[in-house]
């Protein structure tokens, strides 16, 4: 048994098809099937199961797979023991719900390109939990901590949220004094039954009954927010970017939510990764506290 062979295997266990494993390897998924075949008959042992999602792994797979995740970490680590701590090299990347991804991570991960050009950056924003197991992400940033799974977790930073609104529809709508105010004037949030972690259930917090618009992306909330479609929960880091928009109820409508780094259990024994980690906690606080500063009160 080879690197190269348990290389393709976690990649198949971790992309669940042969064409996904292809793709990250940049092989053909023909390929990626001899080579499982071939290290299947070399042990002896059948380590996937084909079903109609794709290739599951069957229980001698399950056998082999943490075994294979200590070589994986084992040979980066020795590449890292001989590199030294120069500069931050090969791919990173960071699955993040799309608030953070659009608002936070552009301007966090141009500085850590510029201060390590050689290291490739990926930004995949999704909304939804990402799964670590299967490598979708080499870190992600949650709006929650989660409470399984072999994980390292650690705290980034606080944000406000609040409600706000385009001057112009302020301007074309009756005044907002109070909550009650709030009766008759269009709301915008979630799909409600689109929303994955309870923290993001903002609207409840209005007191608001429901949204004539809705979306699964903060980002298109804000943007029919620019546009003066109506009022709706805000990131106070995103107001910057969207000129005209305000702060309604400041005093009375107030969120707090944090932000989480999660990474593999595995990988804290990563110099490479660490120091990534370091890097990019570093960059959200301080990118978090300058928006943060620029919101008129």
């Amino acid at each position: 048994m080879d690197w190269d062979d348990l290389r393709i295997f976690l990649a198949v266990a971790r992309a669940d098809s042969l064409s996904g494993a292809g793709r990250r390897l940049g092989i053909d998924a023909s390929t990626v099937g001899r080579r499982v075949a071939r290290l299947e008959g070399a042990l002896g042992a059948k380590l996937f199961v084909k079903t109609p999602q794709g290739y599951a792994l069957a229980p001698e797979g399950e056998r082999l797979l943490p075994h294979a995740e200590a070589v994986e970490a084992a040979l980066s680590g020795a590449e890292e023991a001989l590199s030294g701590p120069g500069d931050l090299t090969g791919q990173l990347r960071i699955g993040a719900p799309d608030g953070c991804a659009n608002y936070l991570l552009p301007q966090v991960c141009a500085r850590l390109s510029e201060a390590h050009p050689q290291l490739e950056i990926q930004i995949v924003a999704l909304p939804r939990v990402f799964n670590l197991s299967k490598r979708e992400a080499d870190m992600a940033i949650a709006v929650s901590q989660p409470q399984a799974g072999r994980l390292v977790v650690q705290r980034l930073t606080d944000y406000q949220l609040h409600l706000a609104a385009h001057e112009d529809y302020l301007r074309a709508h009756p005044p907002i004094r109070s909550r009650e105010d709030l009766r008759g004037h269009r709301m915008i949030g979630y799909i409600a039954d689109m929303i994955f972690d309870r923290e993001l259930d903002y609207l409840t917090e209005t007191g608001a009954e429901w949204a004539a618009l809705t979306s699964n992306s903060v980002s298109v909330q804000m943007q029919a927010i620019r546009v003066g479609a109506g009022l709706g929960i805000v990131h106070d880091f995103a107001i910057p970017f969207c000129p005209g928009v305000r702060r309604v109820l400041a005093d009375q409508i107030s969120l707090r939510r944090s932000f989480w780094l999660i990474r593999h259990a595995d990988d804290r024994r990563s110099q490479r990764m660490n120091r990534l980690a370091d890097a990019l906690a570093q960059g959200i606080r301080a990118e978090v506290a300058r928006l943060q500063a620029l919101v008129v009160p």
